[in-house]
């Protein structure tokens, strides 16, 4: 059966809503133990998420007939867990989330020292982990920073989206559609001093800038240096991964911002490839990622004109 698309969006937004509120509110032993159960039947199935296997080949240095099917399992259960935070971290009380975190001495200073500059501070990460836990950890340690969200279809699921997050402390500019285009009011925001923070391991756009991981040519957003270099800002790549069924763990690493845009952003695939080998079953990518796995229309869209 076909639904018109505005009942499509509407069934859409409600059953969203519904599980959101089911998963928020479940005692948290029975929620775990559902979501880890669904993690590990997804993760066998069929050998796992065909991408996920083949993303995971080029992280360990394989083919994908080689990667453990352990690791693969491992790595949908994470992706699960992070839903099963992600839907829960509303009701979770901010210190329990401030106190599981481990993070070091040394990587508490680079960030104080940085924020400390007055010129501003962007955080990049990639897809690991759970990136709102970092969120939640940096509004406890320095208050309320900036960051941009894709819009989704349907709008009511966005604007929900939004109010979740900015629930936590984050201020949230939707990447199409605002006032004015986010980079300018990023822009703002850094020069008066305060925190950035933007997913960096993935380009959905034309305007993504090639970069080499684990030794193949894929592309990355070029938001994090191109901010960096237009405002003096400090740029920090940042990686969080599990330690435990209730630890999770931050590094940082200081990127050097002496250089242009591509040599920004090599720095930073660089800090992302250590991370993500460090803990590649809480690595969340599921999607093509490198040029070699990308469409044949992808391709196509990026060779148009203006790309």
């Amino acid at each position: 059966m076909r639904f018109p698309a505005g009942l499509s969006d509407r069934l859409s937004d409600l059953g969203y809503r519904a599980g959101w509120a089911a998963v928020r509110f479940a005692p948290e032993p029975l929620a775990r133990s559902l979501f880890d159960a669904a993690g590990t039947v997804a993760g066998r199935r069929g050998g796992g998420p065909e991408q996920l296997r083949r993303n995971l080949s080029r992280v360990l240095g394989t083919t994908p007939e080689q990667v453990p099917d352990e690791l693969v399992v491992d790595a949908v259960k994470s992706y699960a867990r992070y839903w099963r935070e992600a839907f829960r971290l509303p009701a979770t009380d901010p210190a329990e989330i401030v106190a599981s975190v481990e993070i070091s001495d040394e990587d508490v200073a680079l960030l104080d020292a940085s924020v400390a500059r007055g010129k501003g501070l962007v955080l990049a990460l990639p897809h690991s982990g759970n990136w709102d836990t970092c969120g939640v950890w940096l509004v406890n340690r320095h208050g309320q920073f900036a960051t941009v969200a894709e819009r989704l279809n349907p709008e009511s699921l966005f604007e929900q989206f939004v109010a979740y997050r900015e629930s936590l402390g984050f201020e949230v500019f939707p990447l199409t559609g605002g006032e004015q285009p986010p980079f300018e009011v990023l822009c703002e925001r850094l020069r008066a001093g305060t925190i950035v923070c933007l997913m960096g391991d993935r380009d959905l756009s034309r305007s993504g800038v090639p970069v080499q991981l684990f030794g193949e040519r894929t592309r990355i957003p070029a938001g994090p240096a191109k901010l960096a270099l237009e405002t003096g800002a400090a740029l920090i790549a940042v990686h969080h991964c599990y330690t435990g069924p209730d630890t999770s763990r931050i590094t940082l690493t200081a990127i050097d911002t002496d250089g242009d845009v591509a040599q920004l952003s090599q720095r930073l695939a660089d800090a992302y490839q250590t991370g993500i080998a460090g803990a590649p079953a809480d690595w969340h990518m599921l999607q093509p990622l490198w040029e070699s796995d990308w469409s044949a229309q992808r391709r196509e869209r990026l060779a148009e004109p203006n790309s």
